[in-house]
């Protein structure tokens, strides 16, 4: 019998991997791969020293984490910005959240919501779930495990917080949690963040007309100005106001579009110190890119401002130029002068309503 000609010239598809986080990639072999897997070594001799110190310091299940903080909360910051173990990590941002106590004190009450309760967002819910994360495998599956638990927990909030319901940013943010979590632990950290258990409430990110969101983009913008007067006078000039880039960053916490290691450390800092790291970060990144976008048209500056250089999406480079951003102080004062400004529109719109009743 004769044998099957194979045509060499076929370009065979690159298996699809995976990478650490369960992403899908591209396979390929790179010529400085014996380089690289020095280096890997040594990443992860690092890893699990990091990681002996961080099981030291919260403990069996978290039992020692509250002593630790009270006894020494510059090293926890500290570690916390040089980023949490990736097997950890789960159970020390319950922890950082105040989730885990909300959890404790409201037993079955997550069953309930998923199994009892109808929610008036279930179709926006279901249409949604296939545009978070795509490329992951736990969420690829349409139907699949990870789809459904994504389903329950957007479900369940909806119907805990029924004047907040669902808006289609939460789903990024449920959807990070239920990588590190289980649906009843993610759905007690999204409570926690959104009602405010450690923080200031986010809710107001969610609530019909996006009141938080308008008010962070006012400070940001703000601090743009102040930092980087050159890059805010450009902006002016070419209409760019910070709606047309930064209010992902805010309503999704990074986690949209921005490379997931990155956004992970990111997140590690966000639940313990709150969202102005989310302010550093922004304006870390346009600082780093400044010179560039200081010489964009318009019609460039958007796709720049959506679509950062990989350099700039290195953690260790980016994060270090966010710490040093100290606006805690001046996110206070633009809040104020944010309500005062809007407290006199809401009151000159109640006045016209007077005159002119409809």
């Amino acid at each position: 019998m004769e044998k099957k000609r194979v045509d060499e010239s076929v370009q065979v598809p690159a298996p699809i991997r995976v990478d650490r986080f369960g992403f899908a990639k591209q396979e390929h072999i790179s010529p400085d791969r014996l380089a690289k897997s020095k280096s890997a070594f040594e990443y992860q001799s690092r890893e699990e020293r990091k990681l002996r110190k961080w099981r030291k310091m919260i403990g069996v299940g978290g039992s020692d984490w509250k002593h630790y903080v009270r006894r020494k909360p510059n090293v926890v910051k500290r570690r916390i910005r040089k980023g949490i173990p990736d097997s950890l990590r789960g159970l020390v941002w319950q922890l950082i959240s105040g989730s885990r106590d909300l959890l404790l004190m409201n037993p079955g009450v997550y069953e309930q919501l998923v199994i009892y309760e109808t929610s008036a967002s279930e179709l926006d819910i279901i249409r949604d779930i296939s545009r978070t994360f795509p490329s992951h495998v736990f969420y690829q599956q349409r139907h699949g495990p990870g789809q459904r638990s994504l389903y329950n927990v957007l479900k369940a909030y909806s119907v805990y917080d029924r004047e907040v319901g669902y808006v289609q940013g939460m789903g990024f943010l449920a959807g990070l949690l239920l990588l590190y979590m289980s649906e009843e632990d993610a759905f007690w950290l999204l409570v926690a963040l959104l009602k405010g258990a450690v923080h200031a409430p986010m809710e107001g990110l969610y609530l019909e007309g996006l009141p938080l969101v308008q008010q962070y983009l006012f400070q940001f913008d703000n601090l743009m100005r102040e930092y980087m007067p050159k890059l805010g006078e450009h902006f002016t000039r070419e209409m760019i106001n910070p709606s047309m880039y930064g209010s992902q960053w805010f309503i999704t916490v990074f986690s949209y579009s921005f490379p997931f290691h990155l956004a992970l450390r990111i997140w590690d800092v966000f639940l313990y110190e709150g969202v102005k790291i989310v302010f550093k970060v922004g304006l870390a990144l346009l600082k780093y890119c400044h010179d560039d976008l200081v010489k964009l048209p318009f019609e460039k500056l958007i796709p720049a401002l959506k679509n950062f250089p990989d350099d700039a999406m290195d953690p260790d480079k980016l994060l270090p130029m966010a710490y040093s951003y100290k606006v805690s102080k001046r996110l206070e004062e633009l809040k104020l002068e944010y309500e005062k400004k809007n407290g006199k529109l809401a009151a000159s719109k109640a006045k016209q309503k007077q005159k002119h009743p409809a």
